[in-house]
């Protein structure tokens, strides 16, 4: 009997994780207004981000992955994920 509660146990934990991990992979729609490279950030016009419990507007994000700047030009559309890295809006991916 301990050995099935266990096993439900961690069955419903897996798909809780899962769960959370598929939530924060999810990507937003937008259109690059500006890039500041140097600064390591870009203005984004962006969908609600549901992740991040945000309506749609307009708002600058950090950028920590230089390569990233390679897919984020001027008057682009993007999809894109935004999560919070030690407190601050970055973009972690960019399709």
């Amino acid at each position: 009997m301990k050995t099935a509660m266990i096993k439900i146990g961690l069955a419903a934990l897996l798909c809780t994780s899962a769960a959370f991990g598929a939530l924060a992979e999810e990507y937003t729609k937008g259109i690059v207004n500006k890039v500041d490279t140097k600064a390591k950030k870009v203005t984004i016009k962006h969908e609600d981000l549901k992740n991040l419990d945000m309506p749609a507007m307009t708002m600058v994000f950090r950028v920590e992955d230089p390569a990233l700047f390679e897919r984020l030009k001027e008057g682009s559309n993007i999809e894109f994920v935004a999560e919070r890295v030690n407190g601050k809006l970055t973009v972690t991916e960019v399709k």
